[in-house]
């Protein structure tokens, strides 16, 4: 049997911004297109209708991780952004535990949505996480 990694084990994401590492995360949702369908129906053909692609559009992503010291690096990304707007690429990889690249994703003109932080509550206990949801125009090699 070959030694082949196994593609289910968990993996985790990298987000870099213009090559710079925003850290770790450990969900991310989002990474989809949809191309939207014009039908043109011809005179003379009743049984079939054409069907054209149109616009391209892409889904905000949201990447989730538990609270780092990485956060300071998103902080400042989101605050560059009140200075004036810039629209880098960014790269997200999939990574496995030992750091190998399942896959990755390159992404146009990016620019972060929202930002959450985590709820501080000493009633209930859990894990402080943060989510970054993140637009952009693209996929790119």
């Amino acid at each position: 049997m070959p030694s082949d990694l196994d593609p289910g084990s968990t993996v985790f994401f990298n987000l870099t911004i213009d090559g710079e590492s925003l850290g770790y995360f450990n969900g991310c949702e989002g990474l989809s297109s949809t191309v939207e369908i014009e039908q043109h129906q011809e005179g003379g053909h009743n049984g079939f209708v054409w069907q054209f692609p149109s616009r391209v559009t892409f889904s905000n992503i949201r990447l989730t991780r538990p609270l780092t010291p990485d956060t300071s690096k998103v902080a400042a990304w989101i605050s560059s952004v009140a200075t004036g707007i810039t629209r880098p690429t960014a790269q997200i990889a999939a990574l496995r535990a030992d750091g190998s690249e399942v896959a990755s994703w390159g992404l146009i003109d990016v620019l972060p949505v929202s930002w959450q932080g985590p709820s501080l509550d000493p009633s209930s206990p859990a894990v402080a996480t943060e989510v970054l949801e993140i637009t952009h125009h693209g996929f790119t090699d």
